[in-house]
């Protein structure tokens, strides 16, 4: 079936806050190397801070109650009473290693919920409450069924050290509180993903091993508001709740089977569906080729369809300097037709993104690492947070610095200085950042494997205590190195100039100590051509050869 080629609102507005633009790529433990729960999420919004969320957990009297905030907004939507006990959590994991991540797509508008629980509430509370992802999903339809949901269509993923879901939910409208759902395990040994469309068609209605769980009115609901009118088997989820445009295809799907097409080969048979909303849809899950680590995940976070037909490198928006990015809005008129940018997993308006590793045979202190990166997650570094962590490092706190104030101190504005800076000579610095970016991360990760080694032999305050202590170092020498490489950044590329480095990596020198002259970068052929192409430029600025005067100069 075409679709029509208008890209979804989110899309065409720079994905406001209002409705993140967000990526989540998972692989099972079956399809991890170590046997980790690998899931990934990038929070996207040009209006959203990228700082750790911490809240500690602890005991509550009865009676008490638990303020609930909408996330996109600050607005206060109401409370409701608390629980006995609540766990601590770091970011979108919690202490036992239960992670929690989403993408919004919103679907179809008129049933935006009027509940109580917004969708980040409800990723925040579960986690305040649930030890494993089983838990998760009774009390993430138990709060939307006793208080409302509050948000559009949303899919999230739930995942612990041994298994990871995927739950799709929509609200009812402002006439009923409740939603619609359904959630599905993703087989050990698979890797699936969502970015911003909903992705779970037709599923099992008799599932005996419990694998695929909806609610009760799901398919009823959809029949009443005239969205479906087929067999029950038949009924897709997606179909029925979401809206379909190319924007949710070449916009969305687009990012999950650039992950697919990593990993598991002959994946150009689904790009007429990416490209045209023709052929087979996207599958839900597939199975990789090879296991896949924790780096794996955060390269793919770091994707711009390098070598695929969509390789934002390549067309003349990637500019002189190869540039994979591209101002918003995503959408523009040439000539009374419609043209797209794509829109890659990598982007500039990340708030934060991040790498959860739930590792089920690792020590309880160490059973999730957050590997937490702020801004564009193709220039971060990721510094692991531990689920045993009691507050957020420094350079990554709340209140550190916000968008409308700089701090040096924090990381989210040092990667900015780095980032912003190779948006505009992309192909001469991202070699620069990369040896930084690697070095960093590479011993870091070295680091980790020592510790999944050492840490079972402390006794365990000792190792909390040491696991705390790392990340916050490691916290503050990446924003140390990131502020050092941005102002090196500064000095090399000086007015579209390069410095030359000596063999230690030192600005050259003359032999009396000044400065050599640098080398001029200029731009390269496809560049040159276009300009001799624009009939603003072209013979203008030939050069032609001047007449040479035969009478000799008195």
């Amino acid at each position: 079936m075409k679709l029509k080629t208008i890209f979804t609102a989110a899309l065409l507005s720079g994905c406001p806050a209002a409705a993140l633009a967000c990526t989540g790529l998972i692989a099972t433990p079956g399809a991890s190397a170590d046997s980790s729960a690998l899931v990934t999420y990038a929070a996207d919004s040009h209006t959203l801070y990228g700082e750790l969320y911490h809240k500690p957990g602890g005991k509550h009297e009865k009676g008490s109650m638990r303020e609930v905030v909408e996330w996109d907004t600050g607005k206060r939507l109401g409370e409701i009473p608390e629980v006995a006990e609540t766990y601590t959590r770091i970011g979108n994991m919690n202490e036992h290693g239960l992670a929690i991540t989403e993408s919004t797509w919103g679907g179809r508008h008129e049933l935006a919920g009027s509940g109580l629980i917004d969708y980040g509430s409800l990723i925040y509370i579960t986690l305040e409450r649930a030890r494993n992802a089983r838990e998760a999903l009774d009390v993430m339809t138990g709060l939307v069924r006793d208080y409302g949901y509050a948000s559009e269509g949303e899919t999230f993923t739930i995942a612990d050290p041994n298994e990871v879901w995927i739950m799709e939910m929509i609200g009812k409208g402002k006439d009923d509180k409740g939603a619609v759902w359904v959630a599905r395990r993703v087989p050990d040994g698979y890797i699936a993903g969502h970015a911003n469309h909903s992705r779970i068609h037709k599923f099992p209605l008799k599932d005996k091993k419990k694998e695929t769980i909806y609610s009760p009115d799901v398919i009823k609901f959809a029949r009443k508001k005239g969205y479906f009118d087929g067999k029950d088997e038949d009924f897709s989820f997606s179909r029925a709740y979401a809206e379909y445009d190319m924007g949710a295809l070449r916009g969305c799907d687009g990012r999950v089977w650039s992950f697919y097409n990593r990993f598991v080969p002959d994946m150009d048979r689904y790009l007429p569906w990416i490209l045209k909303g023709e052929g087979e849809p996207l599958p839900l899950w597939v199975k990789p080729t090879k296991k896949l680590t924790a780096n794996d995940m955060k390269w793919m976070m770091r994707d711009h369809f390098e070598g695929t037909p969509l390789d934002m490198t390549k067309d003349a928006g990637a500019g002189a300097y190869k540039v994979p990015y591209r101002w918003r809005p995503l959408t523009y008129k040439v000539a009374g037709a419609e043209y797209t940018h794509e829109r890659a997993i990598a982007t500039q308006q990340t708030g934060f993104s991040l790498v959860a590793q739930l590792q089920a045979k690792a020590p309880e202190s160490m059973k999730g690492i957050l590997w937490f990166g702020v801004d564009d997650a193709n220039t971060s570094v990721y510094v692991p947070m531990y689920c045993c962590l009691t507050e957020a490092p420094y350079e990554y706190r709340e209140g550190n610095g916000d968008l409308l104030n700089l701090s040096w101190d924090a990381a989210f504005w040092v990667t900015n200085f780095v980032a912003n800076q190779a948006y505009n000579r992309y192909s001469q610095m991202i070699p620069d950042i990369r040896r930084v970016q690697t070095a960093l991360e590479d011993s870091i990760e070295q680091e980790v494997a020592i510790l999944y080694r050492e840490v079972p032999y402390l006794e365990a305050e000792a190792g909390r205590k040491l696991l705390r202590e790392r990340s916050a170092d490691w916290s503050k020498k990446c924003t140390d190195a990131y502020r050092a490489l941005g102002e090196r950044l500064l000095v090399k590329y000086l007015d579209g100039n390069i410095k030359k480095e000596d063999e230690k990596g030192n600005f050259a020198r003359t032999p009396e100590g000044m400065p050599t002259s640098p080398e001029f970068g200029g731009y390269d052929e496809r560049y040159y051509r276009s300009i001799v192409a624009d009939p603003e430029g072209g013979e203008r600025l030939r050069v032609i050869e001047v007449p040479q005067s035969d009478t000799p100069a008195k």
